[in-house]
């Protein structure tokens, strides 16, 4: 701290740093300054709860959208309904519109347009990332549901089982197993795209990063920071993510 103080005294006066000095300087102030560490672990907590709010809405929607449209696509001929065909067709659209548009895009409307008068900004980013998140996953899951084999369908006709009630306790099980790695997945890239959020102001980890930028102006060590953290969480998740492939590879074999 003493030197820290020292070198900013030597800035103020127009002195020359040499190279160790001004990275140690710059170091200090983007991190441990005013325990400004701090705002970068309130930040990573926010991303984490942004990140995983944000996949438990995509999952919800995802697995709503996808039963109805394999439950449209499985109807059997002369016997289509109507009402499920309505949904179908608004589920194709928002699976269209939203994997078609740049998240940006729809981040700015939902902050701008849709939800103009508020101001929990962050909350507005973990619905966004939601919505779009459940038109991904919604075709995750759907590949799943389509790869079971039509026979556990069958079977659990054969037990007196409905449609609704088949689906979610033999063919869900087994889909949400296969898919299980490509949702792993999901969740890696919605925790890069929290980052997006900070765009309307949402308060997480980049949020936190342009506040020191905002009051050091100097950008080098805090985004550089920023990259790192995003860069560990990353790598930690697809240690986990390779992990629970490892496991479920092994459990099939058994």
């Amino acid at each position: 701290m003493e030197l820290y103080e020292q070198l900013a005294q030597m800035a103020r006066a127009g002195e020359e740093l040499s190279l160790w000095q001004e990275f140690y300087f710059k170091f200090f102030q983007a991190f441990l300054a005013n325990d400004r560490w701090l705002q970068y672990l309130e930040g990573v907590g926010t991303t984490l709860l942004v990140t995983a709010l944000a996949l438990a809405l995509g999952i919800l929607l995802g697995c709503v959208v996808a039963m109805i449209r394999v439950g449209h696509d499985q109807q059997r001929k002369g016997r289509k309904n109507p009402l499920l065909g309505a949904v179908n067709a608004v589920c194709q659209v928002y699976t269209t519109v939203i994997r078609g548009t740049p998240m940006m895009v729809q981040m700015l409307i939902m902050s701008m347009v849709i939800f103009s008068s508020s101001r929990n900004y962050t909350m507005v980013g973990v619905l966004t990332l939601g919505i779009n998140s459940g038109a991904y996953v919604a075709e995750i899951i759907r590949g799943g549901l389509m790869a079971v084999d039509a026979g556990q369908r069958e079977a659990g006709r054969s037990l007196g089982l409905g449609y609704i009630t088949t689906m979610l306790f033999i063919i869900v099980p087994q889909a949400i197993r296969a898919v299980l790695p490509a949702l792993g997945n999901e969740f890696i890239i919605l925790l890069k795209d929290t980052s997006l959020i900070t765009t309307i102001g949402g308060k997480e980890l980049l949020y936190a990063a342009k506040g020191v930028i905002n009051r050091t102006y100097e950008a080098m060590f805090p985004l550089l920071g920023t990259a790192l953290v995003y860069l560990t969480l990353v790598l930690f998740f697809s240690w986990l993510l390779g992990k629970l492939e490892r496991r479920l590879a092994q459990s099939d074999r058994g």
